[in-house]
């Protein structure tokens, strides 16, 4: 085994990047206080072509070093908006058929694993700031809650592991279900 060199990873351009079709995905970002995690928030939308980020209150926004230390560039490849709160984006996410899901642990969460998108529905995954979790006002926009299964005695991950976490889940699920159909 011998690890693959940055050239042979045949990496497209931004150019080419934004003429792909995207995953019927969008990010919320919901009041994050660590520009890190915003950086790579957007480094791991790009891997997963997902079709834009909303930036949401305290949440930072490009063009910032911090953000680009982790982003690594993402933040030229994935679309962005930042908008003050979520219930201003709502109303027109819904009427476009986006189901707002929010990552959180709340009494009505559905276990990662009971979630079964299929390839043709759009969702909008809603992550919180580290600390409080999603804003009351999220909650108030949601459709339902996802909880991420956890076996030890913390009872968070951080945001950047959970977005990798329900990124490769819905991808997996989405890509396993669309190739059952045929498609």
């Amino acid at each position: 085994m011998k690890k693959t060199k940055v050239e042979d990873l045949k990496r497209i351009e931004i150019s080419q990047f934004k003429k792909k079709k995207k995953r019927e995905v969008i990010i919320i970002l919901d009041n994050l206080r660590s520009l890190n995690n915003v950086g790579s928030c957007f480094r791991t939308s790009d891997a997963f072509l997902i079709k834009k980020i909303y930036l949401v209150g305290i949440t930072g926004s490009p063009p910032n070093t911090d953000i680009d230390r982790t982003a690594l560039g993402a933040t030229e490849s994935v679309d962005w908006e930042y908008v003050s709160c979520i219930s201003n984006i709502e109303k027109q996410l819904k009427d476009r058929g986006w189901k707002i899901a929010l990552i959180e642990q709340t009494d009505k969460s559905i276990d990662l694993k009971d979630f079964q998108p299929t390839s043709d529905e759009k969702f909008a995954f809603v992550f919180g700031n580290e600390v409080f979790g999603v804003s009351d006002e999220a909650l108030h926009c949601a459709d339902f809650a996802i909880q991420i299964p956890q076996f030890g005695t913390k009872h968070s991950f951080n945001i950047t592991v959970s977005l990798g976490i329900v990124l490769w889940d819905h991808y997996n699920k989405t890509t396993k279900a669309h190739k059952e159909k045929g498609a």
